[in-house]
Parts: structure tokens; C-alpha cells; sequence
């Protein structure tokens, strides 16, 4: 087969395109094959594109242009029938660049990375190749495909399949189970054109309105004065039929009332919860709604593979540049089914509060909201949704425990973790010794980073680290580089500290005085390796 760096991306949506571009940053040549014969741009789709991931898509040269295009909110409301039970902020626990959340088409962020793609020489995207058989040995993976002309081959060092979620013969090719439930209510989508100025900057979920009675509506504010509405509908829902006879025409009156309006794009779903029973299988990597579905309450799915892309991406290269061992790319798996896992009993709830399976479920439900209409202090039962947000490696293989800074479970709604090892570490302005300016984050994703808190030796910090890694690696001092204390205040940093951060910006450790011992089997850890090695002092 192949014995060169090549990966190849089955497919082409924003998940392969992120896997590509993180690919190609870190000097991997990379082959896109995807079934299309082009970019079928139609529809709003995936609209959310929450903080973390803005920040991974700036590190490839495309976040500022996609935030700056998509529409700003940081506020989300919930009501019943009329009444609003609560709303909250979403916090920032660091100085992002980046708002909480903009809405923007999939179809636009589409574009974006596309154009951000053909700036790459090391991308070779090839539409109209549809994946029809996988094999894989020691050396590499070969890739069947069909195209117009006729069949062809696609050979490369390892594959990432991102090719969504109708992607079953190709779970099947490998083996895979794809287990999990399909929910019976469909949900109507219409992106709308009108002029709604009190609803442009804030998420809106309505429980049980009067022009959706006993069901949900959820609206999204988009660019160029366009909303996105969902409304819950019965399971024998036919839009052509509501359509025709006008009645989708009142449907969309009740809500915005008489003001002018255009359709741009509507739909009908049926949502979905599956995740596959591997998301490695040997050389392949299964990426997005290929690996893993979820309802879109919470933007946890574009968001979430966004997650896997990158998580991919920086294990494949530092296997593939000799910087770990092939090893690490279990702990892929391990990462992001233990996140798809997390967001399948997320989102779970969610829809088991909006689409009640009994009658005990229904009256939970009624009572909940009934109660928080009259009482704030019980609106935490309600659940509209739970944001997407980071998930937490504290139980990865690459992450060393801090006993000092336990992980107490999934963080209130709204909330942030505690900085501590597993957590993203939180984003800031720094300013380098040579005079650079910058982020955090954009410096941690070259390599290795490790920050030493006051009273470190950084000589010896920086000796270790070039004894226990080949991979890139960097030594800064916070009390150096942090004028404006933003990064101390979030870590809550200690003199004595080591704080050692992963290529994806995850915190892999929070060492108080470490030993040469304790840090090299930190970094050592971080990347995959075997902790148990002799230590040059």
C-alpha cells in the first residue's frame, strides 16, 4: 500500500473540511473524497458554531471571517405559553476572541473552509468519489472508489471518515454498530427573511405556545435578517400538503404576525440518537454524524465533530512526524466516545422533556413547567437544551489527576468547570519574551506547552522537555507573559505550579513543584508514550 504521510478524508462536509485543514497545518498531505459531484449549497443546516470551535477554525486561518459574518448572540431565553421561566449569559472564563456562540449557515461556514482549502497545496479535494470498499494492513489503507469514469483507488498511512450520517456501508465494511434509537415527532425548519429587530441577538425556545400547542418552537436569529424557526409537529407531518393549502403560511403569521416575510429554505426532520461502538478501527478514525447523532437541541452535533476533527488531527500528526507512538490514536477513541456518550445522554434528556414517552413523563413535565412559571428557583428542571461546551478528558489515558483539583461531574447549566487536568484550558492575551503579541491557545496549538508559575526553574523545566519529548514543545512563564493577569486569575495559578498543556489546548497536567521524574512522566503521558523511562537530570 503506502508507507508515506498521506491521510485520506472521506468526506466533505465541515468536519472533513476541518480535518483537512488541521491536517495540512501540521504538514500532513491530505486527500478528500467525497460522493458529491459538488457542494450542494441549500439551507441553513448546522447554525450554531459555539466559541471553542470558532477558536479551532482561527487556528487554520477561518474563525475571525466566519464569526465575523455570522450574527452575535450570547443570551438564551426560555419561556412557557407566554410567560419566560429564565434566561442566562454565557460565560467566558478566560478572554476569548470569540463570542459564545454566532449563528451562520453550514452552507456559508461551508464556503469559508473551502476557500480557506484551496489555498492549501497539501489539500487534494476530489468530488464525485464515492467510497465503496476500505482495506487496510501495517502499511497503510487502500480506499475503493466509483466514480463517473469508473472505478478508481485511493491509498494513504491512515483514513478519517467524516462522511456523515448515511454512511452505513461503510460502518459495515468495518465492522461497526451504530446502536441507539430514532425519535417518532418530526420538526418542521424554516429559515425566514423578515424584519424582527427585538429577536436578533438572543435564542428563543418557547414550551408550549399558544400557536404550537403542546409542542416546542425554537427560533434562531441568523445573518441578513434571517430566523431560523423550528416547531415540533406530529410524526405524520406533510409540509407539501400545509404548503399547499396555506396553512404553513398562518403558521409562520401567528409567530411574527403581519409583517412581510420570505421563505428561503424549509424542511422536515425525523432526530436521532446513535453513536457507533468504535470510533477507531485500526488505521480509520470515524469522525462527526458518521460516528455519532444527536438531536440539534444544545448545537451539540456540527460543534461536537468540529471536537473530533481537531482531536484527530494532532494525533495523527504526531504519529505520522515520529513525535508518538502509534498507540495514541487509541486514546482517540477513548476521548471522543466517552464526549459522543456524553452527548447522547444529553441530549436524551433533552428530548425526553420535549417529546414525553408516557403519561408519567407528560405530567413530569406539565408540573415542572407549571412550577417554574411561578417559582424561578425550580426553572433548573427545565430543559430546553444544554449548550454545547468542551467535553473533559479527566479520565484519559493522556491526562494526569491533581488530586488538589478534583473534577466534581458535568458543571451546571451555563456554567464552566473549574480550570484543572482535562479541562480546555481558558483562553487569553499573552505577550511573548520577545516582544509577540497573541493568545494562549493559538501558541499552545504549535506543540506542547508548558507554563511555569513563579519559583520554577524554567532552565530545568526546558531541559526536561526537550529530553522527554521529540514532539515540538514550548517553556513561557506566566507572571512573563500575562500583563493583564486574565490567564492567572482563570488557572488560578500558584507559585510553585507546572501547568502542561496539549496541542488541542486541553490542560494534560497541573504539577505543584514536580520532580524531573513527575514532569517527564507527565509529558510523556500527554503523548501517548510510556511513562516509565529513565530521566536525564
Amino acid at each position: 500500500m503506502t508507507t508515506d504521510k498521506t491521510v485520506a478524508v472521506i468526506g466533505n462536509g465541515p468536519v472533513g473540511q476541518t480535518t483537512a485543514l488541521l491536517l495540512a497545518r501540521w504538514g500532513i498531505p491530505v486527500i478528500v473524497l467525497d460522493a458529491r459531484p459538488q457542494r450542494d449549497e441549500i439551507g441553513s443546516k448546522a447554525i450554531c458554531q459555539q466559541r471553542d470551535v470558532l477558536d479551532v477554525w482561527e487556528s487554520v486561518g477561518a474563525g475571525r471571517r466566519i464569526a465575523q459574518e455570522g450574527v452575535t448572540w450570547t443570551t438564551a431565553r426560555t419561556f412557557y405559553r407566554n410567560r419566560e421561566l429564565f434566561s442566562y449569559d454565557l460565560p467566558d472564563y478566560g478572554k476569548s476572541a470569540f463570542p459564545a456562540f454566532v449563528n451562520i449557515s453550514q452552507t456559508r461556514t461551508e464556503q469559508i473552509l473551502d476557500e480557506t482549502i484551496a489555498a492549501s497545496e497539501l489539500i487534494d479535494v476530489r468530488w464525485g468519489h464515492t467510497v465503496t470498499g476500505i482495506a487496510q494492513d501495517d502499511n497503510g489503507v487502500r480506499l475503493r472508489c466509483v466514480t463517473p469514469a469508473g472505478e478508481t483507488a485511493a491509498t494513504a498511512a491512515y483514513a478519517v471518515a467524516c462522511g456523515g450520517p448515511r454512511s452505513d456501508d461503510l460502518r459495515g465494511e468495518l465492522g461497526i454498530d451504530f446502536g441507539g434509537e430514532s425519535f417518532d415527532d418530526r420538526f418542521l425548519i424554516c429559515d425566514i427573511r423578515a424584519d424582527l429587530p427585538d429577536w436578533a441577538t438572543e435564542r428563543r425556545f418557547y414550551f408550549d405556545p399558544e400557536w404550537n400547542p403542546g409542542r416546542q418552537v425554537l427560533i434562531h436569529p441568523c445573518p441578513d435578517s434571517t430566523f431560523r424557526i423550528d416547531w415540533q409537529v406530529p410524526g405524520d407531518y406533510d409540509l407539501d400538503a400545509e404548503r399547499a393549502s396555506g396553512a404553513l403560511d398562518a403558521r409562520i403569521r401567528r409567530i411574527i404576525g403581519d409583517t412581510d416575510y420570505e421563505i428561503v429554505w424549509n424542511s422536515v426532520y425525523r432526530f436521532h440518537s446513535r453513536v457507533v461502538d468504535r470510533m477507531r478501527v485500526g488505521r480509520v478514525l470515524l469522525a462527526g454524524d458518521c460516528a455519532h447523532l444527536v438531536s440539534p437541541f444544545g448545537a451539540r452535533g456540527l460543534n461536537s465533530g468540529v471536537a473530533d476533527a481537531e482531536n484527530a488531527a494532532w494525533k495523527l500528526a504526531f504519529v505520522l512526524n515520529g513525535w508518538a507512538p502509534a498507540e495514541l490514536l487509541e486514546s482517540y477513541h477513548v476521548e471522543r466516545h466517552a464526549a459522543a456518550l456524553e452527548n447522547i445522554e444529553v441530549t436524551t434528556d433533552t428530548m425526553n422533556f420535549l417529546v414525553p414517552r408516557d403519561d408519567q413523563q407528560r405530567r413530569v413535565r406539565r408540573d415542572t413547567l407549571e412550577r417554574a412559571a411561578v417559582d424561578p428557583a425550580t426553572s433548573a428542571a427545565v430543559d430546553s437544551g444544554r449548550l454545547s461546551e468542551p467535553f473533559w478528558y479527566v479520565d484519559s489515558p493522556l491526562t494526569t489527576p491533581d488530586p488538589g483539583r478534583p473534577f466534581h461531574g458535568r458543571p451546571p447549566r451555563g456554567t464552566v468547570a473549574p480550570t484543572a487536568p482535562g479541562i480546555i484550558a481558558p483562553d487569553a492575551p499573552v505577550t511573548l519574551p520577545d516582544g509577540g503579541h497573541g493568545r494562549l491557545r493559538e501558541f499552545a496549538r504549535d506543540g506542547l506547552l508548558l507554563l511555569a508559575g513563579p519559583g520554577v526553574d524554567v532552565q530545568t523545566l526546558a531541559r526536561c522537555a526537550t529530553t522527554a519529548t521529540p514532539a515540538p514543545i514550548r517553556v513561557l512563564e506566566i507572571a512573563a507573559i500575562d500583563r493583564e493577569g486574565t490567564l492567572t486569575a482563570a488557572l488560578r495559578s500558584e507559585p510553585g505550579e507546572v501547568w502542561l498543556v496539549r496541542p488541542d489546548a486541553y490542560i494534560a497536567a497541573a504539577l505543584v513543584e514536580p520532580t524531573v521524574e513527575e514532569l517527564t512522566s507527565a509529558i510523556r503521558r500527554a503523548g501517548g508514550a510510556p511513562a516509565e523511562v529513565a530521566v536525564v537530570a
